[in-house]
C-alpha cells in the first residue's frame, strides 16, 4: 500500500470509531505500531485534528472533513454482495433502503470498477423470506423503534397457542429465522418469539416505556446469564 493511501485510510479508520489504539490501527493497516505512531505525527503537523495519545488511543476532532469517500474494487465487491444477501433476508422496507444505498454507492464508482462490480462471477440466489413472514418483521421492527405496545397469537414449537401483549425490544436474524426478543406482559417476563410462527399480530396505540429490568439490554444480560448456567445458546428457537 502506498503511503498516500495508508495515511487516507487510517484517517478513515479512526474517524469510524469513537477510540482507536495504535495496536487495532496497525492491525488494520497490517504495519507496526511504530509506523502508525509516526503517521499519526506526521497528520497532526498536516493539520489533521487528530486527539489523543500514544498508550491511550486516537480519535477525530470535530468538523474533520474528508473529501467524497471511495471504494477499492475489492470493498465495493464485498459490499454489493453483502447487499445482495441481505436483501433477501430483510422486511420489505429495509430491502429497498439497502438496494436504494448500493445504487448510490454505484453511482460513484469510476466505471471500470462499477462494470467490474456489475459482472461478478459470484451471485447469492434464493428464496429469501417468505412474504408473510417478512410483512410481520416489517411490522415489529417499526412498532420496536416507536415504542408501541404489540398484541400477537403465537404457536410454540408444541403447537401449544397462546395470546400475548408484548414489548417488542429487537429482532435478531439467525440464519433463515428471524426471532423477536421481548418482554412480555402477559408472562411477566422476557421472552424469545420466531417471527415465522407468529401467526397474527397488531400494534396497539400505547407506548411502552425505556424501564429499567425490560430493555434489550437486560434482555441480552438476561439471556447470557441463564446461557452461562444451562450451557445452551439462547438464540435456538
Amino acid at each position: 500500500m502506498r503511503r498516500a493511501d495508508r495515511l487516507f485510510a487510517l484517517v478513515q479508520l479512526i474517524r469510524g470509531r469513537r477510540l482507536s489504539t495504535a495496536t487495532w490501527l496497525a492491525e488494520r493497516l497490517e504495519v507496526s505500531p511504530r509506523t502508525v505512531y509516526r503517521d499519526v505525527a506526521d497528520l497532526q503537523y498536516q493539520g489533521v485534528p487528530i486527539e489523543g495519545e500514544a498508550g491511550v488511543g486516537y480519535r477525530l476532532g470535530r468538523g474533520f472533513e474528508l473529501p467524497p469517500l471511495m471504494f477499492t474494487p475489492d470493498e465495493a465487491r464485498a459490499l454489493a454482495m453483502a447487499t445482495q444477501m441481505a436483501r433477501q433476508w430483510l422486511d420489505p422496507a429495509m430491502a429497498l433502503a439497502a438496494g436504494d444505498a448500493m445504487s448510490r454507492v454505484m453511482s460513484i464508482l469510476p466505471a471500470v470498477t462499477r462494470m467490474e462490480v456489475e459482472n461478478m462471477p459470484v451471485a447469492a440466489p434464493g428464496s429469501g423470506l417468505d412474504s408473510a413472514v417478512a410483512k410481520k418483521l416489517q411490522t415489529l421492527r417499526e412498532a420496536s423503534q416507536k415504542r408501541h405496545v404489540v398484541t400477537l397469537a403465537y404457536l410454540d414449537l408444541r403447537e401449544q397457542s397462546s395470546q400475548r401483549e408484548v414489548w417488542p425490544l429487537g429482532s435478531f436474524y439467525w440464519g433463515k429465522v428471524w426471532t423477536l426478543a421481548a418482554w412480555c406482559e402477559t408472562r411477566q417476563g422476557f421472552r424469545n418469539f420466531r417471527v415465522d410462527r407468529i401467526q397474527s399480530l397488531e400494534i396497539l396505540p400505547k407506548r411502552f416505556p425505556a424501564q429499567a429490568g425490560r430493555t434489550l439490554a437486560d434482555f441480552l444480560r438476561n439471556a447470557c446469564a441463564e446461557d452461562t448456567r444451562q450451557g445452551v445458546n439462547f438464540a435456538q428457537p
